[in-house]
Order: C-alpha cells, then structure tokens, then sequence
C-alpha cells in the first residue's frame, strides 16, 4: 500500500513520529507521500525524505497558505521542485470554504503553481473545498497544455468530496481520484457510490493524516497505519479482495508519481 497524502512533518507527529512509522511499515504501508502546505513544510519534508527513504514529497504552497504568494514563491518552488524525493506539485488548489486567503489571490497562485508543475514534468495534488466551478476550467487547462508524455500522469483530486459531476470531469481530463477516511464514514453514501464508479486505474488511497481518521477510529489523530481500513471500503465497492484492492492503488500510485518498485 501506498498512502499517497499524509501530512507526517505537521507538529502532531512530533512526540513519535518514529513510531507511526514503524506501525505503517507493520501495516504494510510501502510508502509515503508527505504533501507540503507552505516553504517551511517544503523543506521539513524534504529532511524526512533523507531520513526515510520511503517517504517522497510534493513541494506546494495551499490555497490557504498563499497571503503572500509572489514570483520569489515560484522561484523557491522551482528550485525545490528539483530536488532528490519531490515527486509532484502539491498540496495546491482552491479553499472557499476557509476565510484564510481571498479567492482573487487563491487562483494566480494556483495557476502559477500548474505552470510550474507542467515545466518540471510532475503530476499535481489538488485541494478543492467549494470552489468546484472556478478549480475545474483550471485543472481542464492544465490538463491540456501537457506534454503527450504526461497526459497520462495529471494528477489527483485528494480527498475527494465534491459532486458526481465533477468525478466524471477530472477523470475526463485524466486526473486520479484520492479516498480518504471519509468513505468509510456510516452516511457517506453518496461518496461511496462515486467511489463505485471511478474506474479501477484511477483510485488512490491516502490518510490524509493527522486528519479525516476512518470511521472506526473516528475523533482521533489519523496515522499511515489506518490506511488498510480505506483500502478495505474500497475493495468492499468495487467486490475485490483487499489484497487486490492493495495491489491496484499501489501501482497507480507508482504509475502517477513515477515511483520505484
């Protein structure tokens, strides 16, 4: 298993970090992907990568995070981008749910966080809460100024919540979608069903940690090693047997962000 978005460098992990990660090596959890938020996370993840190899990380700047988003972010991203573990562009998008940063400053960053990701050839992670209508043309424009030879590795919609109708968009385009903790959740019906319809090659599962802790472990701080029960719902959706339901969302994992066997 791959847990594909995990924020393991945030402060909740301080007092044993060590041990969530011997827990989801326990589980069976492969690898992991630590999406930054801002500069200050970009480079805490980066250190983790040196001392975990299994982590990778994606360099970004969140919706949320973007009050003074200028051409110098650009540059330091750029610059991060390149270095050895960075496997995408992320965790970027748009937030209209949080009062944090005005949506007019939220989309030039955006965009210029898409233009970045297209020049350094990485997949992007995206955040959307609420922002559907305005995030979509975005991500449809991205997804047809690629190169023919990344068409196939776009990026993800992390924690996916949003309606049917947009599922149905990204994965047109051919973004990945990724399920967190929520699916598993007793009224999550309607997401479940979406979840039953995206196609097997574009499933994702994630934690999402320190947040979204799956149904039986709901109200706590999530961890890596909980992935088994994400994984567990979706196989249950899709009339697979978890170690296939493990086998399929690893390898789009490793197809998407182009990593090692």
């Amino acid at each position: 298993m791959i847990d594909t978005h995990c924020h393991l460098d945030f402060d909740s992990f301080n007092e044993d970090r060590e041990q969530v990660f011997e827990r989801a090596r326990l589980a069976g959890v492969k690898s992991i992907i630590i999406p930054a938020v801002d500069l200050k996370s970009c480079e805490a993840a980066l250190s983790m990568h040196l001392r975990w190899p299994q982590v990778n990380v994606a360099v970004g700047i969140h919706p949320n995070s973007c009050q003074d988003f200028d051409d110098a972010c650009v540059e330091a991203l750029r610059e991060l981008a390149g270095q050895p573990g960075v496997v995408a562009v992320g965790e970027i998008g748009l937030d209209y749910y949080r009062d944090r940063c005005p949506p007019d400053v939220q989309r030039p960053a955006l965009r210029s966080q898409l233009r970045l990701a297209a020049e350094c050839n990485l997949p992007v992670i995206i955040h959307n809460r609420e922002a559907a209508a305005d995030l979509l043309p975005l991500l449809t424009h991205h997804a047809r100024s690629l190169s023919p030879t990344m068409r196939d590795r776009v990026g993800v919609l992390h924690s996916f919540s949003a309606p049917c109708d947009v599922a149905r968009q990204a994965l047109d385009h051919g973004y990945y979608l990724g399920f967190t903790g929520p699916v598993t959740f007793p009224r999550a019906e309607e997401l479940r069903s979406i979840a039953r319809q995206v196609p097997l090659e574009r499933l994702l599962v994630e934690t999402d940690a320190p947040f979204l802790a799956p149904a039986p472990k709901r109200g706590k701080r999530n961890e890596p090693s909980w992935l088994p029960y994400i994984v567990n719902r979706l196989a249950d959706l899709h009339d697979l047997s978890s170690e296939k339901m493990a086998q399929i969302t690893e390898e789009n994992a490793r197809r998407l962000f182009n990593l090692p066997d």
